[in-house]
């Protein structure tokens, strides 16, 4: 199968499954099977997924992509000793990222949510085809897609951890902030715009949040 057919939904499927670490191999760019050449596709896939683990606190270290020709074995081999070092010192998900089970539960599952609307985002305001493996890199380090990264889907990943973790009980925003780990006042910029757009209610009697 080309790599250019892993999806971002895989990948955070293992991970919610609790797979510590995700490797993905493709052919050298340049060398693809198909006229698409599906592994650039896959290369900005598995970029924008390490920015999206990275902006909920999971280290994207965990998602490794390489490229590796069908007789390269040894490569092969090697890479893989690598990688499974590397999962061993970070540890089991969440340890070195210092999340407990159920913070890493609910910022999975907030990716895994947005999936449909990062997609679209991805591909009608952030998809770009270059022609070396270089001009990916920079351009995800480029301050225009950080910017337009933040202006796009950083929000909608903070309100969508805290729509799910009100979906189990009202609470206050400080108590949504310390489960997330996440910024107080952005976590009472997010509630106020929510309860605005009557996603949630505010019970004035118990001081607490909940879904509407």
């Amino acid at each position: 199968m080309c790599t250019g057919r892993v999806d971002i939904a895989f990948v955070l499927r293992a991970f919610s499954n609790g797979a510590d670490g995700v490797f993905v191999a493709g052919c050298w760019p340049g060398e693809c099977h198909y006229v698409t050449e599906g592994n650039y596709d896959t290369l900005f896939n598995m970029l924008f997924i390490k920015k999206l683990l990275k902006q909920v606190g999971i280290n994207p270290d965990r998602l490794r992509l390489e490229w590796i020709a069908a007789s390269e074995g040894s490569r092969y081999a090697e890479v893989m000793n690598s990688f499974g070092k590397q999962l061993k010192g970070l540890g089991p998900l969440g340890k070195s990222e210092g999340l407990d089970k159920q913070a890493l539960k609910f910022k999975l599952a907030a990716i895994t949510k947005l999936i449909p609307y990062a997609k679209l985002v991805e591909r009608e305001r952030l998809r770009v085809r270059f022609k070396t493996e270089q001009e990916y890199l920079d351009y995800f380090a480029s301050d225009d897609f950080n910017r337009l990264f933040e202006e796009l889907l950083v929000d909608k990943l903070a309100i969508s951890q805290i729509m799910l973790l009100l979906r189990d009980n009202p609470l206050n925003a400080r108590d949504i902030a310390e489960s997330l780990g996440l910024n107080p006042a952005e976590v009472s910029k997010h509630l106020n715009s929510s309860s605005r757009l009557g996603l949630i209610s505010f019970d004035e009697e118990q001081k607490r949040f909940a879904l509407a």
